[in-house]
């Protein structure tokens, strides 16, 4: 049998360099773009769409020279003034910020002159060449800073301590609403509930819309504040959570659906009010020095609130029967429902202050923050679960002792770290307790198995 010869095409050295050029022209064009550096100024900052700009004047004159640093939000830049006294400082994005101008750099005998700063900028407390400053609508923010004679304000450690400590229990005065409201809740259902955020945003929408949108008086965007919340508790446990009881849904799925109530809740107030911040009525008063510490008659106003309702809770759970009942479902639902207690009722009751407490915490936290926005109860969630955790799950006073340390500690720790990892400490202080007693401070021991 002969052998069969098969004939092999022979490839044109043409065709192989048209498939190279088509290969290389391939690879050329499928190969991502070169970034383009990113435009930078004479000091080194990136160029970017927002910035805050203006000029240091003395007597008229431009002072050239002037260090200013910005920092928040995880930034920090710096600049300094040129010949025409002109600076600007550029951000990656539109949020609240602290311009800080060096003082040193300053002409000898002057400081910036607090009573020349444009309308809405403040000092920040303790200082006098540190300010917190937003945008508005544009990416642009001018503040131009005028010098004048005067002494430059040195705060002391011992005093700083003092402002951050009444700072803090203002502070942890108007946490401990809203955590006594989820302890409660929690104690009674076991439902960890991520949508208490929202009733504290509901509080401080309701005293928006009543007094700004609606120019009506404060002290009745306060009662409706305070009425709407209950309603909103009540609206929520009739309409959500009773419902969803009945069917024997466990604690896991509860807590997966108030995750996503927290979500559609949050976005339907952006939808509605926007995504700024709004300002209540009489938002930023004038100080009021007691020592070393600054108060406002708001502050003063807000703990004095949050002492009194804190007392009615107190009252409330240790003298009334709902009260009495309330504690005793926290203990054993089960042997209180067997003693004749109407478990659904006296829950129905939890949601309701539950709503109303949220609601005095969201108008007080609108002052605390300043301003009001539609996700501003987001910030107060997670130190929320802390107090509760770290007082004892379940136990409304538990809550209220965590509420005070988180609320301290959060501000106690300016002194040492950043501002903006301040909620952080709280979550420290949390993990060192709970290695310490696994139960919090006010919980009991329980045998598991």
């Amino acid at each position: 049998m002969g052998s069969t010869t098969i004939a092999v095409p022979r490839k044109s050295p043409w065709l192989v360099a048209f498939i190279g050029v088509l290969l290389a022209l391939a690879a050329i064009l499928v190969q991502p773009p070169l970034s383009a550096s990113a435009e930078t100024t004479d000091d080194g900052q990136e160029v970017t769409d927002f910035y805050f700009g203006g000029v240091i004047t003395n007597e008229d004159q431009p002072v050239e020279g002037v260090e200013l640093s910005v920092t928040g939000n995880g930034f920090e830049g710096e600049t300094e003034t040129d010949a025409e006294g002109k600076w600007r400082l550029y951000v990656p994005e539109k949020d609240t910020y602290t311009i800080t101008v060096d003082e040193d750099t300053l002409p000898d005998g002057v400081i910036v002159d607090a009573s020349l700063l444009p309308e809405g900028t403040q000092p920040v407390s303790g200082t006098t060449a540190s300010f917190e400053v937003e945008f508005g609508l544009t990416g642009t923010k001018i503040l131009n800073l005028f010098l004048g004679e005067g002494e430059r304000v040195t705060v002391t450690f011992i005093d700083q301590l003092a402002s951050r400590l009444v700072n803090g229990l203002n502070f942890g005065l108007l946490l401990a609403l809203a955590s006594m409201g989820a302890a409660l809740i929690y104690g009674t259902t076991r439902l960890s509930n991520f949508a208490h955020a929202e009733m504290v945003t509901w509080g401080g929408l309701v005293a928006l819309v009543t007094t700004t949108f609606w120019q009506l008086p404060l002290w009745v965007g306060i009662a409706a504040a305070v009425i709407g919340g209950g309603l909103f508790g009540w609206a929520l446990d009739a309409g959500i959570w009773r419902p969803l009881r009945r069917r024997g849904l466990g604690v896991v799925q509860l807590m997966i659906v108030s995750i996503g109530l927290s979500l559609a809740l949050r976005y339907v107030f952006q939808y509605f009010i926007g995504g700024g911040t709004r300002q209540l009525p009489g938002a930023s008063p004038e100080p009021i020095q007691f020592g070393p510490v600054s108060l406002s008659y708001i502050d003063l106003i807000a703990m004095g609130v949050s002492i009194v309702v804190i007392l009615g809770v107190a009252w409330f759970l240790t003298r009334t029967r709902i009260g009495k009942a309330t504690r005793a479902i926290s203990d054993n639902p089960q042997l209180a429902a067997a003693s004749g207690i109407d478990v659904d009722r006296v829950i129905r009751y939890v949601w309701i202050l539950a709503g109303t407490l949220a609601a005095i915490s969201g108008v007080l936290w609108g002052y605390f923050r300043p301003g009001v926005k539609w996700d501003m109860g987001m910030q107060m969630l997670l130190l929320i679960f802390a107090a509760i955790t770290l007082g004892g799950l379940g136990t409304a006073f538990g809550a209220l002792v965590g509420s005070l340390i988180v609320g301290i500690a959060v501000e106690i720790s300016t002194l040492w770290i950043p501002s903006d990892l301040k909620y952080a400490s709280a979550l420290v202080v949390l993990i060192v307790i709970l290695l310490v007693r696994p139960q919090g401070l006010l919980g009991r021991k329980e045998r598991l198995g």
